[in-house]
C-alpha cells in the first residue's frame, strides 16, 4: 500500500496547535533552541476573512514560527460591544489554528496582549496596517530587547464590522420583504 500524501502525513490537527500560555512558552523555548525566529500577532478574529488570512500569511513570512494571540470573549466584548464576539474564543482559535501559516494559538483574557508578549518575547511583533505604529501594544517592549515591529499591509475595505453590518442589512431587507425572491 502506498504511503499517504505528504500533506496528510505531516498534518497536525488544529486542536493540537491550541496552547495555554505555559504551553506556548515551552514551544517557543524549544523553537529558540533550534535557532528559529518567533513572530507574534494578535487580534479578535471574530469572523475570519481574507484580510486576516493575508495578514497572517505575511506575518509568517517574517520568521520561522507564528504565534497568534486571540482575545478572549470578555476582552472582545469590552472592545467591540455587547453583541460580540459572534464566535466564541475556542472556535475562533481553532479556525486560526487550522491555517497552515499558523504554528500556535493562545487565547488571552486580558484587554491587551502585553502580558503574553512579555512572556513570549517574540523576535517580531506584527500588526495590521490599520494600526498606527504608536498604538501597537508591546511595540516599546519588543524593540527594547532588539525585536522588530512590523505593520502589515491591510486589505482595503475588508473589516469584520463591515461584514457584520452588511449581513444585518441584508437580513433586515429580507425580513421586510425587500430583496425576497418570489
Amino acid at each position: 500500500m502506498p504511503a499517504p500524501p505528504a500533506s496528510r502525513r505531516g498534518a497536525r490537527p488544529a486542536r493540537g496547535k491550541l496552547l495555554s500560555r505555559s504551553g506556548a512558552l515551552a514551544e517557543v523555548a524549544r523553537a529558540r533552541r533550534r535557532g528559529e525566529r518567533i513572530v507574534f500577532t494578535n487580534g479578535c478574529f471574530d469572523l475570519l476573512h481574507v484580510g486576516h488570512v493575508r495578514s497572517l500569511e505575511s506575518a509568517r513570512r517574517l520568521g520561522d514560527r507564528l504565534v497568534v494571540g486571540v482575545n478572549g470573549d470578555a476582552s472582545v466584548r469590552r472592545q467591540k460591544g455587547p453583541g460580540r464576539p459572534v464566535v466564541p474564543a475556542r472556535g475562533r482559535a481553532e479556525v486560526l489554528a487550522a491555517l497552515a501559516c499558523v504554528d500556535w494559538v493562545v487565547v488571552f483574557p486580558e484587554s491587551t496582549p502585553l502580558a503574553l508578549i512579555l512572556a513570549l518575547r517574540p523576535d517580531v511583533l506584527a500588526k495590521g496596517g490599520d494600526w498606527a505604529r504608536a498604538a501597537i501594544v508591546g511595540r516599546d517592549e519588543v524593540e527594547s530587547w532588539g525585536g522588530r515591529v512590523v505593520r502589515l499591509r491591510e486589505v482595503p475595505g475588508v473589516r469584520t464590522t463591515r461584514i457584520l453590518a452588511g449581513a444585518l442589512r441584508r437580513a433586515q431587507a429580507r425580513g421586510s420583504g425587500r430583496g425576497r425572491r418570489r
